[in-house]
């Protein structure tokens, strides 16, 4: 019976952090979890599965330490909150190695295109030679460009790359294909020399934000070490979170606790850029 309370307690966490995580539904976000994440192998099943299963295994660990089933369900639904932080990092981590490329892969454009080729060819290149991030994310380009087009085939990358500095760049590059002639080597290096201060303000804006971040987990995380540290063993302390009082004192610290996160993640998150660009280059 203890261990199927216990699991049936951790889905409830699992359940309650599924709550914390969504977000108000956008194309965007159902798109995400329904098919793989970009540029991460791991599909909505998979994702789920892993919030529940960090939900339990923290909950039966903690339960294990202290044998009260109010100090272990704050942990086990915070735990569970971290698959979502942890991908929505790694596609973070993607986008920001493209953005950080996307200079010298314009500069790169820019001398092939002064030395006689074509847009189209300079962005195969582009594909085959340029800096990793950029080979990653036009891989396949040069077969989609001569199957679809050279315009088609920005488009599926802007879609797959969903960044909006990225998105700019492309519409660009579509306008310098359009107009061609002598103009395109004055776009790209305008398009260069832009993509360079916007990749430098990123920089500054994620420096800033990262030292509030760990502070507000910082100061979550250590009363609850504590507190599982002084009930980890028998004696006055689990006594006291075992009775009435001591569940009501964890339970509303447990709620001021996720609610000071949720208002810390809030207030340092970073505003998120709309994709003005998204629906292609008619407009």
């Amino acid at each position: 019976m203890t261990i199927l309370a216990s699991l049936a307690t951790a889905t409830a966490a699992g359940l309650v952090a599924g709550a914390l995580m969504r977000r108000a539904p956008s194309p965007g976000n159902r798109r995400r979890i329904r098919r793989t994440l970009p540029g991460l192998d791991i599909s909505s099943v998979q994702f789920w599965g892993t919030v529940f299963g960090v939900a339990a295994v923290t909950y039966v660990i903690i339960l294990a330490l202290t044998g009260l089933v109010v100090v272990s369900l704050v942990p086990a639904v915070v735990v569970a909150t971290l698959p979502r932080a942890y991908f929505s990092r790694k596609r973070s981590q993607r986008v920001a190695r493209v953005q950080e490329a996307w200079p010298d892969g314009l500069r790169d454009l820019l001398s092939s295109v002064r030395s006689g080729a074509s847009l189209q060819s300079a962005l195969e290149n582009l594909a085959l030679f340029g800096p990793e991030p950029l080979r990653e994310a036009f891989k396949g380009f040069d077969v989609y460009s001569r199957s679809l087009g050279m315009v088609s085939a920005l488009e599926l990358v802007k879609e797959d790359l969903e960044d909006p500095t990225s998105d700019r760049i492309i519409e660009v590059l579509v306008l310098a294909h359009e107009r061609g002639g002598t103009v395109v080597p004055d776009i790209l290096s305008d398009l260069a020399d832009a993509a360079t201060r916007d990749v430098w303000t990123l920089e500054q804006i994620r420096t800033e934000a990262l030292e509030q971040k760990i502070n507000s987990r910082v100061v979550f995380v250590l009363p609850w070490l504590v507190l599982i540290a002084m009930t980890a063993r028998s004696g006055a302390f689990r006594d006291f979170y075992s009775s009435s009082a001591g569940v009501l004192v964890v339970a509303i610290g447990g709620v001021m606790s996720l609610l000071g996160m949720a208002i810390a993640a809030r207030l340092g998150s970073q505003p998120a850029e709309p994709r003005v660009f998204a629906g292609g280059s008619d407009g």
